[in-house]
């Protein structure tokens, strides 16, 4: 017994610890997911819902062709149908000039079995599964196509904190710089070093760099969630970003020449190609339409009429079967399919002039893109040099308030120079990034290995 007792309460005091261990993980924070750019590509890949939705599509035409290829195996149907005479047909007949009035039918009819159907002959048909394998194809293209988009907008997404992220960091420090001039003025003018009109200009340096925090806390906050809302994760779940713009600086360097830039990855012509290709089969299917076509169809039936007291008897039922072939040649439908064909002619040529139209606009497109990272180097350099140059002189303004040779204007105007010179560098670093990413799309340059 008394061991019983032991083993017992061995057994509860593991439950008991197990459980606080349980309650002591649930008690504590959700740990903040920090992501790179290839781990927030990789979660919007899989998890979002426009990918998954596009996926989906695929399999449903897949279905679809399926469908259709169904229609050239025999379609075998088992029949059967019932019906109760209510009031029977009446027949009136002469005999030798007097008219006799007969009921015929019988009071119960059964038809039932089996039936069968296929086409031999259908030029339509045949044509029209070309048009479902290319649906399917398309299918697969569009797919494709949200995940270039995904692609495109987490990049950019990506991007963007880091930009509202540098830019925190920076109206940080110019906020921390504020704040330690004005303890240096507040000192000074303790001691009688400088005029009040010092001190209030230097309190309201911190005033006015304040708001500039606080935005750019509030644009990270919401860069963030629409990251989030992107990867399709818990928008209640803490995330952050690994890097920074700068870490993206040799990018500038590479070098893109227009004439080596092709668009056959082009994701939107390569649909319309499709879509065009579809539209070339339905023409021909119009035109298949005055072709004659030929099916054959069989059935074994069983038939049964008779009254209540006789119809469930086993001679009141007789089989029979048949089998034939059946020839379908259209003459004239008023002009109906012609004017399909017409239709789809039309269709065809809108398509094509939409697609050089398309066309050309993409090959504009990547020559804004280009001259937009172009342009963004140049500036890039510019004010990198001059980050270099502002931030030398802001040193020297500060040092020169010190000695009391200068003034805090001196350091607020060199301040600013410093501040306008780091924002336009990453500015430019990021236009130069969206716009590859936006290249990179024009050009279809993604490659899914797993779809």
């Amino acid at each position: 017994m008394r061991k019983f007792l032991l083993m017992l309460g061995f057994v509860a005091s593991v439950f008991a610890a197990t459980a606080q261990e349980q309650q002591a993980q649930a008690s504590q924070p959700e740990q903040k997911l920090v992501l790179t750019l290839e781990q927030a590509l990789e979660i919007a890949l899989s998890e979002n819902p426009t990918i998954k939705i596009a996926d989906q599509q695929i399999e449903i035409k897949r279905y679809a062709k399926q469908g259709t290829y169904a229609s050239l195996y025999p379609q075998i149907d088992a029949t059967a149908s019932y019906q109760r005479v209510i009031k029977k047909q009446t027949m009136s007949m002469d005999f030798g000039g007097q008219t006799q009035t007969i009921k015929v039918g019988s009071d119960n009819s059964f038809n039932g079995g089996v039936t069968l159907g296929m086409p031999v002959v259908n030029a339509q048909l045949w044509q029209s599964l070309k048009v479902s394998a290319l649906d399917v194809e398309l299918a697969v293209e569009q797919a494709r196509s949200s995940r270039i988009d995904m692609v495109e907008q987490v990049t950019k997404a990506y991007y963007g904190i880091l930009l509202a992220k540098q830019s925190q960091d920076l109206y940080q420090s110019v906020y921390d710089n504020a704040v330690e001039n004005n303890d240096i003025v507040k000192k000074k003018f303790d001691v009688g070093a400088v005029s009040e009109y010092d001190l209030i200009r230097s309190n309201v340096s911190v005033q006015n760099a304040l708001p500039n925090v606080i935005e750019a806390e509030y644009t990270v906050t919401l860069a963030l969630w629409q990251l989030k809302a992107l990867l399709g994760i818990d928008l209640q779940r803490e995330i952050d970003v690994t890097g920074s713009l700068m870490d993206y600086v040799y990018v500038l360097d590479k070098s893109y020449d227009i004439s080596q830039l092709n668009l056959e990855n082009n994701t939107t012509l390569k649909q319309l190609d499709m879509q065009e290709q579809m539209l070339e089969h339905a023409v021909k299917i119009t035109k298949l339409a005055n072709v004659p076509s030929l099916s054959v169809s069989a059935a074994y039936l069983y038939t049964a009429l008779g009254n209540d007291g006789k119809f469930f008897k086993k001679e009141a039922w007789n089989p029979y079967s048949y089998a034939g072939l059946q020839l379908n040649i259209p003459i004239f439908a008023g002009n109906k399919r012609r004017a399909a064909t017409r239709e789809a002619r039309l269709n065809l040529a809108n398509l094509q002039l939409q697609r050089e139209n398309v066309e050309r606009q993409l090959r504009v497109g990547i020559v804004q893109y280009l001259n937009n990272m172009q342009s963004s180097v140049k500036k890039y350099h510019a004010s990198a040099a001059t980050v270099d140059q502002a931030q030398r002189g802001y040193d020297i303004a500060v040092k020169r308030y010190d000695v009391g040779r200068g003034t805090l204007v001196d350091i607020d105007n060199s301040q600013v120079a410093l501040t306008q010179a780091e924002l336009q560098r990453n500015q430019s670093i990021y236009n130069f990034l969206t716009a590859k990413v936006s290249l990179d799309k024009v050009l279809g340059e993604y490659n899914f290995d797993n779809k």
